[in-house]
């Protein structure tokens, strides 16, 4: 008789897990309230950072001076080389060429060597 009391009590034990867990199971539905304006943030720092605008790290000065000088100068390099992104840059009362978006000097200094074969002047800038 004692076997059949711990037996009942066993299995209206595993009852009553078993409906507890689904009477206080929560739904698994989630909604996600967010802001329009995170694309459109999202877009403008993938640009900022294509442009070279946003990281930290090296890029290669071409030129810095006027205006004209430094649109011409853009022009001969792209031009001459694809493989890194250029752009003209204004810190008063320059305007400053740059070239390519490196993550470590050794990358820059590799790319400075090919590029000062047309660029005699160019140089190593660190970004921050």
């Amino acid at each position: 008789m004692k076997n059949r009391n711990t037996f009942n009590l066993f299995i209206i034990s595993i009852l009553l897990v078993f409906l507890t867990q689904n009477s206080f199971a929560q739904s698994g539905i989630v909604t996600i309230n967010a802001d329009t304006q995170i694309d459109d943030l999202l877009t403008i720092k993938k640009k900022l950072e294509s442009d070279n605008k946003m990281d930290r790290g090296y890029t290669i000065q071409l030129f810095y001076g006027n205006n004209e000088r430094a649109k011409t100068t853009l022009k001969k390099y792209r031009k001459t080389y694809s493989l890194w992104p250029a752009s003209i840059e204004y810190e008063t009362p320059n305007y400053k060429v740059w070239a390519g978006n490196f993550a470590t000097r050794i990358q820059a200094d590799r790319a400075l060597i090919e590029i000062k074969r047309a660029f005699s002047g160019a140089f190593v800038l660190e970004k921050k």
